[in-house]
């Protein structure tokens, strides 16, 4: 589990998101990120269990920084208002599909999959797709899959038209318009504070490895 602590620094930086108030609780900042880390660590090792791919990644190759870039955002807010790692077989940076944990008051979440991934990428995995449709749609339809990720693939951002070289009569349509394959599964604070949170996360995961292992077979 992470420590309760954990949530209420992240709280506080809500409310004072600045560099005079992060300077003060410096210690305070070291402490939390620290038990963040050694979070990541045993999460990468439950997941190697399942995907050996990432075994000898450490946390800090997979968790992000705290610091925002904000020198082309409108926000001027210099942090993040959460703890975030991503754990892919070339860490936070690494090509592919992956697992991804996300620590914020009242919005913690886990994901897996991959994010608008470049063009040459995803038209990789729409031909996987297209081509292995029927396993496509039992790795989605299996049980360990609907159980942990009830709302299935996100649909939200995905083309009016189908992409090219496709129709609109593919059957598998649906996927090949879209622009990122991701699932998520959403905790309150009390469930990342609860002591099987590790246990329960690591068994989401190993339910979409298939899914991870599938996109990342079309990348190969």
């Amino acid at each position: 589990m992470l420590p309760i602590d954990t949530l209420k620094f992240l709280k506080s930086l809500q409310n004072n998101n600045n560099k005079i108030w992060m300077d003060e609780h410096r210690t305070e900042y070291e402490n939390t990120r620290n038990n963040f880390s050694e979070f990541v660590t045993k999460l990468i090792t439950r997941i190697s269990k399942f995907d050996s791919t990432v075994i000898d990644l450490l946390a800090k190759d997979c968790t992000f920084r705290i610091n925002r870039d904000i020198r082309f955002a409108k926000d001027k807010r210099p942090y993040k208002n959460n703890f975030a790692a991503y754990i892919n077989k070339g860490g936070k940076k690494g090509e592919g599909a992956g697992y991804y944990v996300h620590i914020e008051p009242g919005k913690s979440f886990i994901a897996a999959g991959i994010w608008m991934p470049e063009p040459a990428t995803l038209a990789k995995i729409r031909q996987e797709i297209d081509y292995n449709l029927k396993e496509w749609n039992q790795i989605l339809n299996s049980a360990g899959f609907k159980k942990n990720f009830i709302n299935g693939i996100d649909h939200n951002d995905v083309l009016i038209r189908p992409p090219k070289g496709y129709t609109d009569d593919n059957p598998a349509i649906e996927f090949l318009k879209m622009k990122s394959f991701i699932a998520r599964q959403s905790f309150t604070d009390k469930e990342i504070t609860d002591k099987k949170f590790l246990e329960n996360i690591s068994k989401s995961f190993q339910a979409i490895k298939m899914m991870i292992q599938f996109i990342n077979r079309s990348l190969d």
